[in-house]
């Protein structure tokens, strides 16, 4: 179940409902770090993933950056305003962390990339960035967003319409109001989402490799489920088999038992015993992509219970997939899982026991992106975007299930990253 949590912690994904952090954080516990004297033998063993692959090339982040402006055309916008983070990435390959002190792009519909930062950052800032030399600084007794209302007065953007990217934060929007009146400062979503819902051949080449990661950390951690281990020997070892087969930004979710109705984890600790329902929902980043899986097996022998919930949330999974054609809407996509859960008798809606959230979320930067698998999105499902596909059966004090792979779409339809689950007793 997908968490964003690339790069500048504790921010959500403000359009798309927000995301978890990792279980540690979420029960508000420190656990002292993972001892490699400690590791198994199956971990220590594992190799680096990595070979051959492909970052994001500058002919593909110039090409990204000529559609925005071709959108910014169509949609009357004169420029957008991009802080720090995935979106900034995405365009122009610029990392930076967010501070107090602004650091901003600025990409006009017509003219250079510009960029505004503090003075003292400036020779690091140079050295960093690919598409332009316009990078204008300001001193500590400065105003920034003076600046940047330069440069918007320089591109020509002194009336009309300005684009905000989703994270932009609102000292600096209010400040470049303040400098530039005549300009009207409103959403850049249909620029932002508008190019990276659809993911290139070499975006997809990343979240595969990604996904391949996650998965064989998968086979390793599943090999070494043990009676008594707690939710952080499981989410360690997982944590650390990515790690080792080179993906970064790891993370893992844990639920054993009843603590596996749970979406994002229980603050109760958790020993596993025979019979338990094991829930883990883990992921990875490669060149800043993402992967996202959640498996649920048990550990022993299943209940007839456990089978007969594991099978339904398996349809409607399958239900999921079936409908996320092109041209189907995403919202159909969700009625279609949500109604093999209800029609079973359980919901309705989001009601418990049942589907508690929406079945699906974007995915590629950010664990959770544009758009969702949701009730009421009547967006069109279109090649090139990518989704989570994971409903979810939660029994509050028995047990959950949850099924999570994910997809792409192409002109034939879906394809998943990763393969789904044959059974209870069979996680790959």
């Amino acid at each position: 179940m997908g968490l964003d949590r690339r790069r500048f912690t504790g921010l959500l994904a403000t359009l798309v409902g927000g995301s978890a952090l990792p279980l540690g954080r979420l029960t508000g516990e420190s656990r002292p770090p993972l001892d490699p004297c400690a590791l198994p033998a199956a971990v220590l063993g594992l190799t680096p993933m990595t070979t051959g692959i492909v970052p994001i090339s500058a002919d593909e982040r110039r090409a990204r950056m000529d559609k925005a402006r071709r959108l910014m055309v169509e949609q009357k916008l004169g420029a957008i305003l991009l802080e720090p983070g995935t979106t900034m990435d995405y365009f122009t390959g610029m990392q930076w962390s967010l501070s107090e002190r602004p650091f901003v792009a600025v990409l006009p519909a017509k003219g250079e990339l510009a960029f505004i930062c503090p003075g003292f950052e400036e020779a690091r800032a140079r050295e960093r960035i690919q598409f332009s030399t316009d990078v204008r600084v300001w001193q500590e007794d400065e105003n920034p967003c003076r600046l940047l209302a330069g440069i918007l007065k320089d591109r020509g953007v002194t009336t009309g319409q300005v684009g905000v990217e989703e994270r932009l934060r609102f000292f600096i929007m209010d400040g470049v109001r303040k400098e530039a009146p005549g300009v009207q400062l409103v959403s850049a979503e249909g620029v932002t989402a508008g190019c990276r819902m659809f993911k290139s051949a070499a975006e997809l080449a990343l979240m595969q490799r990604a996904t391949d990661i996650t998965m064989a950390a998968f086979r390793t951690s599943f090999s070494l489920l043990r009676e008594g281990m707690t939710q952080y020997d499981l989410q360690e070892i997982q944590q650390e088999a990515q790690t080792r087969l080179g993906g970064s930004d790891v993370w893992a979710l844990v639920g054993f038992g009843a603590a596996s109705a749970f979406p994002h984890g229980s603050v109760q600790p958790q020993q596993m015993r025979e019979g338990d329902i094991v829930l883990l929902d883990s992921g990875c980043a490669l060149e800043g992509y993402q992967s996202d899986i959640t498996k649920t097996t048990v550990f022993g022998r299943p209940t007839a219970r456990q089978s007969e919930i594991w099978n339904l949330e398996r349809r409607a999974q399958d239900a999921a997939f079936a409908t996320a054609q092109v041209g189907a809407t995403c919202g159909s996509v969700d009625a279609a899982a949500r109604k093999v859960i209800t029609d079973a008798g359980f919901g309705p809606g989001y009601t418990v026991p049942g589907l508690p959230h929406r079945t699906g979320h974007g995915i590629g930067m950010d664990g959770h992106e544009w758009t969702n698998f949701v009730k009421g999105n009547t967006t069109r499902i279109q090649p090139g975007m990518c989704f989570s596909d994971e409903p979810m059966i939660a029994i509050y004090g028995e047990f959950g299930i949850r099924l999570e792979d994910c997809l792409y779409i192409t002109e034939q339809g879906p394809k998943f990253f990763s393969p789904q689950s044959e059974g209870i007793e069979q996680p790959f």
